[in-house]
């Protein structure tokens, strides 16, 4: 095979190695970057929920913290398992290239050496005199002299790729060397996460035969929470339809059944909306810091599975004094201490509603325009539990909306 064509072949090869290599890069770090989040996660559920003082909870809190945990643990250790296979493939290709590289190089040096060789048998100034001189023309002369030049460059490019050669075996060897230990301290990080998930899991079986003993006790009282929240949706629905006859009423809309649950927008009003849809899945957390406890929508209880809830919004633990926060721009239409609750605070963005429910302490008033990330009021901390946890929700015209959909990695 000709010099040119091993090159040529050699540089698609290396292409093509670089470029793999980039997407497996790519990929290292999008899982590094998952594993961190779900780290940070883990940290505040065990902040939120398992360090709080004074806390006097029952098993069913007891089990649904440790569920959280759970998942969370798990979530960690198949996204780890992901990041040490991703390794293993990238170390069996770094040894397949290393193999390669290896060959190459004999191959070059075989070929240098060859080329040396003959370079030193006909080395001495006169030979080279002489394969000048015994040219039959000037025009055979120069054509040898050009010769003897290429032949020069050909050698020192020789010299070069087999230095590069060098060099590239030499990188690999050590890349190879620090993803063995990354793998290693994955591998052992994830021995560690098991033998810990292994003993919570054993701790809430111990609750969960607890919590079975008197199951329907504990199913008559998850059911009567549910009544409490389906009341307190009822509140907010009311206000919202209130607040949309209104609208109407103030535009001179025409009372239909389809304009009755739908907002009359002004211009303005219309442009804040569009602006809002614009950020579906962008907006902010309605608080700085917080992990979700309690997701939107039905939920089969996971202990009881003949229990099934409904949350029209998301549940949020955070921390004690923690302040809500507008998730965008828009203006305070309604403040209301709901029965059987704490105070709410609705944010009306045009046509859509931001609600932020179990506040104690109130910032702004109705009539207030607010900006994104605007503190509104502090969550309440519970007495009995020492949880502080901020209930929000969103909701299109008189339409609930599932607020993970909107709210940036929810």
């Amino acid at each position: 095979m000709s010099y040119t064509r091993k090159c040529l072949l050699l540089f698609l090869g290396l292409c093509f190695i670089v470029t793999a290599a980039d997407a497996q890069s790519k990929r290292q770090e999008e899982l590094e970057a998952k594993r961190q989040a779900i780290l940070q996660e883990i940290k505040q559920i065990n902040t939120l929920l398992f360090k709080t003082r004074g806390e006097k909870k029952s098993i069913l809190t007891q089990v649904e913290d440790l569920d959280q945990r759970i998942r969370a643990t798990e979530n960690l250790i198949r996204v780890t398992n992901q990041q040490a296979n991703l390794l293993t493939r990238e170390i069996n290709e770094n040894l397949n290239k290393i193999e390669s590289l290896r060959s190459e190089l004999k191959s070059l040096k075989a070929d240098y050496a060859e080329m040396i060789l003959n370079s030193y048998k006909s080395k001495s100034q006169q030979s080279r005199v002489m394969f000048l001189l015994s040219s039959d023309d000037f025009l055979q002369a120069y054509k040898r002299l050009q010769y003897m030049k290429q032949f020069a460059r050909y050698r020192k490019k020789q010299g070069e790729s087999i230095k590069e050669k060098t060099e590239q075996l030499q990188i690999l060897n050590t890349g190879l060397i620090a993803q063995k230990n990354q793998k290693e301290l994955l591998l052992a990080e994830n021995k560690q996460t098991k033998a810990k998930l292994a003993k919570e899991k054993k701790d809430q079986e111990g609750l969960i035969a607890s919590l079975r003993k008197d199951e329907g006790k504990f199913a008559s009282q998850i059911r009567d929470k549910q009544k409490e929240a389906d009341a307190i949706d009822r509140q907010i629905e009311a206000i919202i339809k209130a607040a949309i006859a209104e609208s109407n009423k103030a535009a001179g809309t025409k009372v239909t059944r389809e304009s009755a649950e739908v907002f009359a927008l002004t211009a303005e009003a219309k442009a804040l909306a569009a602006n809002f849809t614009n950020n579906k899945g962008k907006l902010p957390w309605p608080v700085e810091k917080g992990v979700v406890v309690r997701s939107y929508g039905n939920q089969r209880h996971p202990q009881l599975p003949n229990v099934t809830t409904f949350s029209s919004g998301v549940e949020i633990a955070t921390e004690k004094g923690a302040k809500a926060r507008a998730v965008f721009d828009g203006e305070v239409f309604q403040i209301q201490q709901l029965k059987g609750a704490n105070k709410a605070i609705y944010v009306r963005h045009g046509s859509f509603i931001t609600i932020y429910n179990n506040i104690d302490q109130v910032f702004v008033k109705k009539g207030d325009k607010v900006s994104t990330k605007q503190e509104l009021g502090t969550v309440f901390t519970s007495g009995l539990s020492g949880k502080t946890v901020l209930k929000f929700l969103i909701y299109q015209n008189s339409t609930r909306m599932n607020p993970a959909d909107w709210v940036y990695r929810m």
